[in-house]
């Protein structure tokens, strides 16, 4: 599965990387080789970083659910007075 990024999201990556090497480490770098690089890390990197967010998101939503089983349970029979055999 690769990761699709939306027409924005991809202009704002791309002029992100051109930003970030300007500034970090004063080169120039054109439209097409961030391109390149955000394909790289779409490709290569991303994918990492997603199964990490949802293995985090899938821990979280068990957490939860064992939260509300224990919140939603409820005794049965709770005035019984004899246990049966």
């Amino acid at each position: 599965m690769a990761i699709q990024l939306s027409k924005e999201a991809k202009k704002e990556a791309l002029a992100s990387i051109i930003r970030f090497f300007a500034e970090h480490r004063d080169e120039e770098i054109g439209l097409i080789a961030a391109g390149a690089l955000l394909e790289f890390i779409l490709s290569d990197i991303a994918p990492s970083v997603y199964n990490q967010a949802i293995a985090e998101a899938l821990e979280r939503l068990r957490g939860q659910l064992a939260e509300l089983d224990i919140d939603l349970h409820k005794e049965e029979f709770p005035n019984r007075l004899i246990q049966p055999e």
